[in-house]
């Protein structure tokens, strides 16, 4: 059985297309074509200019972009770690024992963590958000409107707007829910 009755022309021979978007060689963006050849519609203006993609651009956007979350991961995480030395030095202040060295060491970790970015949340008369605050006692109150934080046991931080730890509360609904 020869080559041709096996349905292979052997004028035609292989045919390989090259269908990378960048040349090896330059490293310059291909315009393939049909790009080449398209006319411009009546809906595209031809004095628009043309924007011109750099590869290494978009890599370099890339890359940065990847370390700044990096980066941002490691300080939350690093920033979480520190949260129970944040709240002895709390407490240590709630009962007035936040005095002398220690006072100055712990004023100065608390400016360090502020100026990173952890910012606290959680007060009495916050509205409750489930998303924010983790409720571990309800009642209900004719002084509140809303489901309000009245308790707070331990406050809650963020860092670049995501949630590192909610805070744990206490909360109160208007007496009205109860009469349903």
């Amino acid at each position: 059985m020869s080559d041709n009755d096996q349905g292979v022309n052997q004028a035609e021979g292989v045919k390989i297309t090259d269908k990378r978007k960048l040349d090896p060689e330059t490293g310059a963006p291909r315009i393939s074509s049909d790009a080449q050849e398209a006319p411009v519609s009546d809906l595209e203006d031809a004095s628009d200019p043309v924007v011109e993609l750099d590869p290494v651009a978009e890599l370099t956007a890339d890359l940065e972009r990847d370390r700044e979350t990096t980066r941002d991961l490691v300080v939350s995480n690093t920033l979480a770690e520190l949260l129970p030395v944040i709240d002895d030095i709390g407490r240590a202040r709630t009962h007035g024992e936040l005095e002398g060295a220690f006072k100055s060491v712990g004023e100065a970790l608390e400016s360090t963590v502020t100026r990173l970015g952890l910012k606290p949340f959680g007060a009495p008369g916050d509205e409750f958000d489930p998303t924010k605050h983790e409720a571990i006692s309800h009642e209900f109150s004719a002084d509140v409107s809303t489901s309000t934080c009245v308790n707070v046991f331990q406050p809650g931080y963020e860092f670049n707007g995501k949630i590192i730890r909610a805070a744990i509360v206490s909360v109160a609904d208007p007496e009205t829910v109860n009469a349903e």
